[in-house]
């Protein structure tokens, strides 16, 4: 679910830009055995040129076969398990526990792990995007910063969406973007997970047991019910319009400010909780005709049909349903204004 958001930025940056997504390299860290790297492959249709997972590095400046990334991507496994023989001449994959390994182009490895642990900021690890899709937190931070940019001043990517959380300090972010770099951060880009989860509670709350049971869990012949799927589907499609809203409000923002997207995307965040708290002491949810309205709007719409208005709010608890009203209120109302 994470990355339903994380790859609507990369959208809407192509949107934006009139990029081509076919034709646009990508480093990703984070690897096929990921759930944030697999499903990131599944869902691209980019030129990868770059994957560092757990087991190492894989390389192809032609772009790696996908059709490879994809099935290693179903079956949850790590780039040691690519086929090699689907690499071009200058193609490579450096594992952890390689040793005094020579590059295609002469570049000698003295040592995989210490290879793989750096690759992110390798002169090779070029491309016009990178989205971290795993690694460890501040693996990019004031002191290494420096490193993804060539001898002349240019930053090796034009744009960063950041999957995977904390993977760049704020101020190694604030260097990117004022060299040049389109990044949109951890905070907004990998909302979708958060999403999923709250409205995963939200079924929990609303359907009995046994309901739950019938719509939402696995059946005995294996079959995922036709709700499940129509929810799943639901949720996904709230979580794409979700992180949609939040870029526009971002990139024109920044666009009409000059304003940093980094510092944009935490003004935006405290915005909408300060809003969301004063609407709660407002009288707004005594307003039955609004309540129903936003409610309607904001609730899934396959629950609604399911169970309906009535029950949700009678069997979910008071706080939950005002959380719910006042973070709908105040996100559309940020976003917009």
């Amino acid at each position: 679910m994470t990355t339903r958001s994380v790859h609507q930025y990369v959208l809407g940056i192509m949107r934006q830009l009139g990029l081509d997504e076919s034709e646009c390299t990508k480093l990703q860290t984070g690897g096929p055995d990921g759930d944030l790297g697999s499903n990131e492959i599944k869902i691209s249709h980019d030129r990868t040129t770059a994957i560092v997972d757990g087991s190492g590095v894989l390389y192809d400046p032609q772009g790696i076969d996908r059709a490879e990334l994809a099935r290693l991507a179903d079956a949850r496994q790590m780039i040691q398990e690519f086929d090699t023989s689907k690499l071009s001449s200058d193609g490579f994959r450096v594992l952890v526990d390689d040793f005094q390994i020579t590059l295609p182009d002469g570049t000698h490895v003295q040592d995989g792990l210490s290879f793989r642990n750096t690759f992110h900021v390798n002169p090779l690890a070029a491309a016009d995007f990178f989205v971290p899709c795993g690694g460890r937190p501040e693996s990019i931070d004031i002191n290494n910063v420096g490193k993804l940019f060539d001898a002349d001043g240019t930053a090796r990517f034009k744009y960063v969406v950041e999957g995977a959380n904390l993977f760049f300090t704020q101020d190694a972010r604030l260097r990117l973007e004022k060299a040049g770099v389109h990044l949109f951060k951890d905070a907004s880009a990998n909302k979708g997970g958060v999403t999923s989860s709250s409205l995963e509670v939200l079924a929990a709350l609303s359907l009995t047991d046994d309901e739950f049971g019938r719509l939402m869990c696995k059946q005995s012949d294996g079959s995922l019910p036709a709700f499940y799927q129509e929810y799943v589907a639901g949720v996904q499609n709230a979580i794409e319009a979700n992180a949609a809203r939040e870029f526009e409000c971002l990139w024109n923002e920044s666009k009409a400010t000059g304003k940093s997207k980094s510092v944009l995307s935490d003004d935006l965040s405290v915005a909408i909780v300060e809003l969301r708290k004063n609407l709660e002491s407002t009288t707004l949810w005594d307003n039955v005709a609004l309540r129903h309205l936003i409610m309607r709007e904001a609730l899934p719409a396959r629950l609604l049909k399911e169970i309906g208005l009535d029950t949700i709010l009678a069997r979910v608890p008071l706080n939950y349903l005002k959380a719910i009203f006042g973070a709908y209120l105040a996100s559309h109302f940020v976003y917009e204004y």
